[in-house]
């Protein structure tokens, strides 16, 4: 796996830290009308004991010798790490801001050890959006290269205007928000749970993909257009809804139909190509990868694994076999993460 022409970066890589995974298990123990997407997620990855669950967990809180040793099996140069879903944001505001800054002195003090193999993106408590707008700015002086949001915040998203310094100072200091799936709130969850499906298999890109499209119908990237964001899994499916999204989008707002819907800049295709980035994560399939550097462009679409929750080395082997020239490839694993995140 070392033999290729490229540099493969990795850019959806997860880590919790033995703190948080504490302080997850006694909400568990102990807390009382808890979330129920938060009980579903961190319930199996922290309590069941079969050997999926028990192997994600120990690799998540792993950031050394083993995680480079999964990283030199599977080929990887390099992974852009993390803090997992559900991070801090299922937390009080004050606790989830103290718990964001041990992840990320945890995370950067692993980069430092590796320089060369660990980049580090920023978590934050977005309950106390001034916090994490500093605590961005103190990412930066760590020496990460982006922000890590776990999409919604107690069923609140950033279209939210009480979220925008968190908006307004990623864009300001040129740090990406990957927006990573969570399962969905309360409000949502309910079908999704009772069939098994408020997971990876589907509900993580339904809540996800949602997330971004809110943030494009409220004219976010009118407000903030050097803002970056980052998808993993393709795009949540969202790269695939392009003709029917800008279609019943100028539909809906000249009804006059809903108040939120109001006329934008661009169609939102506009917006998905211009400031939204896509990751293969866990999904190793050359026909939908084919197809968003197709209507997103080459230079939007970068490789990710999405370790350790689907490391499986095949997968790989399967994108360096992606029918695109050598050059194509490098940029596909090497240079768009490099120029994305200012490796």
């Amino acid at each position: 796996m070392t033999d290729a022409d490229y540099l493969r970066i990795a850019t959806e890589e997860a880590f919790a830290t033995p703190e948080l995974m504490t302080l997850w298990r006694d909400m568990l123990d102990t807390g009382t009308d808890l979330d129920p997407g938060f009980v579903s997620l961190v319930g199996f990855y922290a309590r069941h004991g079969g050997e999926r669950a028990r192997t994600v967990a120990e690799r998540l809180q792993d950031l050394g010798e083993r995680r480079l040793a999964d990283m030199d099996a599977a080929g990887i140069a390099r992974q852009v790490i993390s803090l997992t879903a559900p991070g801090v944001q299922v937390l009080a505001p004050g606790q989830a801001v103290a718990m964001a800054t041990v992840a990320n002195d945890r995370l950067a003090e692993a980069c430092r050890r590796y320089p060369d193999r660990f980049t580090g993106l920023t978590a934050v408590a977005p309950q106390d959006p001034s916090a994490a707008a500093r605590e961005i700015e103190r990412g930066v002086s760590l020496g990460f290269k982006g922000v890590i949001i776990n999409s919604h915040t107690h069923g609140e998203y950033l279209d939210d205007q009480k979220f925008w310094p968190i908006l307004e100072a990623a864009e300001a200091l040129d740090s990406p928000i990957y927006l990573h799936p969570t399962t969905p709130p309360r409000t949502m969850i309910q079908p999704l749970l009772e069939a098994g499906l408020d997971g990876a298999i589907y509900g993580f890109a339904v809540e996800t993909g949602m997330h971004l499209l809110r943030l494009i119908t409220a004219g976010v990237f009118d407000r903030f257009p050097r803002l970056r964001v980052v998808l993993g899994h393709l795009g949540e499916a969202l790269p695939f809804w392009l003709y029917r999204l800008d279609f019943m989008h100028a539909a809906t707002v000249r009804s006059g139909r809903y108040d939120a819907v109001r006329p934008i800049v661009g169609k939102p295709s506009d917006y998905l190509r211009r400031n939204v980035w896509v990751t293969t994560s866990g999904m190793a399939w050359h026909p939908a990868i084919m197809f968003c550097r197709d209507v997103l462009g080459h230079d939007r679409v970068l490789y990710a694994m999405d370790y350790p929750y689907q490391y499986v080395i095949d997968e790989v082997s399967i994108q360096d076999d992606l029918p695109i020239d050598d050059a194509a490839k490098k940029a596909f694993f090497q240079t768009n993460a490099e120029q994305l995140f200012g490796l």
